[in-house]
């Protein structure tokens, strides 16, 4: 199986150490755009929508507007997410928010043989649920979890200080994965600073990272018993910023909007 994709190939490969591993970067986006610029089109595509609460009870309506995803001429990625500015009461169970959810989907894949990690600031305040996480390329909106799921940072408010990274597959998913958490020391907060989130793959194991510190390692014997492994096949990347939601929780009284998680880069390797 061919770990990198065609459409791949517009970046050169560079021979990069991380730590003591050798890598060559095969894609990245360093989101050097001028500001207010939108993602570069020819590496993601957009989710729409609120999708009945996106299975999770979530408040925000995805949007491809400038406002929700741009950047921000310092070179960065900004996923923005703010109230619905509406003058009319908003009925329970609509979306609240706009925010922006962004992937790969049939522009680029990775798969396993390599390392997948991001350089991210995360926004702050209960019930704010940024991601950056990867779907397999099977899915089609109806096969989850048979298609996978790999979660590299997922945040949420009312954990300031955590950091989950899970798999989600046949026979572990939603609320059973395959997780682990990383907690920041001495108290400091995701939000106060950019912090890189990364996973090291192979068709067999999966280890994650945060600032290069490996907090958790998933084999495929590791699984439950009739369970599916599922993480030798391509998957495409996706960040996000949701609001609320079964796993955020309710919205603060004391969150302060807009929030914004900020992206400095992506980036995707392969072993030499």
């Amino acid at each position: 199986m061919k770990w990198w994709l065609p459409f791949a190939f517009a970046l050169l490969p560079t021979a990069v150490s991380i730590g003591q591993q050798p890598w060559q970067l095969v894609w990245s986006d360093e989101f050097n755009g001028p500001a207010n610029a939108p993602p570069d089109p020819a590496k993601w595509t957009y989710d729409l929508g609120n999708n009945n609460g996106w299975g999770n009870r979530e408040l925000e309506n995805y949007t491809k507007d400038l406002a929700n995803a741009h950047m921000d001429g310092k070179g960065n990625l900004v996923i923005h997410a703010e109230p619905i500015k509406s003058e009319t009461p908003i009925l329970s169970g609509t979306p609240a928010y706009t925010s922006a959810r962004i992937k790969t989907q049939g522009l680029f894949s990775a798969g396993p043989g390599g390392r997948v990690e991001a350089r991210i600031k995360v926004p702050a305040g209960t019930g704010m649920w940024p991601a950056f996480w990867m779907l397999g390329n099977t899915f089609n909106n109806r096969n989850w979890p048979q298609c996978g799921e790999i979660d590299i940072m997922e945040s949420i408010g009312r954990e300031p200080s955590k950091n989950h990274g899970s798999l989600h597959g046949p026979g572990y998913s939603g609320g059973k994965p395959m997780t682990a958490i990383y907690t920041l020391p001495e108290g400091k907060k995701f939000a106060d600073d950019f912090h890189t989130f990364a996973i090291d793959w192979s068709p067999a194991v999966v280890t994650f990272y945060v600032d290069d510190v490996a907090y958790e390692t998933v084999h495929d014997t590791d699984i439950p018993s009739g369970a599916q492994w599922v993480y030798n096949q391509p998957f495409f990347l996706l960040f996000n910023v949701a609001v609320g939601g079964n796993f955020a929780g309710p919205v603060g009284t004391d969150t302060v909007f807009p929030q914004e998680m900020l992206v400095d880069y992506v980036r995707v390797y392969k072993r030499p």
